[in-house]
Parts: C-alpha cells; sequence; structure tokens
C-alpha cells in the first residue's frame, strides 16, 4: 500500500516537474529557431523588438532575462549580422537602444511564425482549457515567488491556502 505524499513531497515533486518541463521546452524552442540560422537568445532578443518596439539596453534585459554583459555581446553579433540597428535617443545621448531593421523584421516575422507553430503543434496535446488552466497556474507560482524574492522569504506560520 502507497502512503499518501506530504505537502511537501507534492511541492517538491512538482517543482522538479516544472524545472524538467521548461528545460525541454527551451530545448525544443531552441532547435526550431536554430533551424532557421538564429540561437535562442537572438531569438528573444528579436521577439521582444518585434513586439514592444525599440528598447534599451535594461529593457531588453528585463524583457528576455539576459544578463548585461550577455545582452551587449547579442546586440553587437545582431548589429553585425544587419538585423539590429542603433536608435539614438534625442534626449540622453548616453542611453543605447536599438530597434530592428527592415532585414530583422523580416527574419522576426519568419521566426514568430515558425514558433508559433511549434508551439501549438506542441501544445496541441492539452485542451485550450488546460492550457488556460496551466497558464494561470504557472502564472500565480511566477508571481507569488516574485513576491517572496521582493518582500523576503516568509516563515513557515504563513499559509497563505
Amino acid at each position: 500500500m502507497n502512503a499518501v505524499p506530504s505537502d511537501n513531497e507534492i511541492s517538491a515533486g512538482l517543482w522538479v516537474v516544472m524545472a524538467r518541463a521548461y528545460r525541454s521546452m527551451a530545448m525544443y524552442v531552441e532547435q526550431s529557431v536554430n533551424a532557421l540560422g538564429v540561437g535562442l537568445s537572438d531569438f528573444m532578443i528579436l521577439e521582444a523588438l518585434l513586439h514592444k518596439g525599440p528598447l534599451t539596453m535594461t529593457e531588453l534585459c528585463d524583457a528576455v532575462l539576459i544578463a548585461g554583459t550577455s545582452m551587449t555581446a547579442a546586440a553587437d553579433r545582431l548589429e553585425k549580422k544587419k538585423l539590429v540597428e542603433p536608435d539614438p535617443d534625442e534626449t540622453n545621448r548616453r542611453v543605447r537602444r536599438i530597434r530592428l531593421t527592415a532585414e530583422g523584421t523580416s527574419l522576426s516575422k519568419r521566426l514568430w511564425t515558425r514558433h508559433l507553430r511549434d508551439l501549438d503543434e506542441l501544445m496541441g496535446y492539452l485542451t485550450i482549457v488546460d492550457r488556460l488552466q496551466a497558464h494561470e497556474t504557472l502564472k500565480t507560482i511566477g508571481k507569488v515567488a516574485q513576491e517572496r524574492l521582493q518582500n523576503g522569504p516568509l516563515d513557515g506560520r504563513d499559509k497563505r491556502r
């Protein structure tokens, strides 16, 4: 007879499943965009610029969760490929803002279309209701984790259930 797992065991198991799922999904997406000759970090930058317009380096770091030094190298690499270009800030010359070139926009649109198709094919194993529920659940977990990071860890006496 199997014992019922404790709350702690269930939480730990959920963490492992989420981490493994994220890793597998990241590898899946990376393989998808690599097929078009772009690495994952470059794809994330191009996608952010496609959907948000010109951004500063700090805004890009926040949008794609890449460290500043890596972002500078990635932006330089994309600029050498003529996919992005500087977008001067008229009010503050110290701000480094970049935008997509016409070629970058075209590639970004192709990448985004492929990305959506590939994700839909993968997520198609779940019903729309299941996808929406997973979205809300993961969003809640992320928000709680972010709050705890900002407010400091809570001790075990705080039960928000």
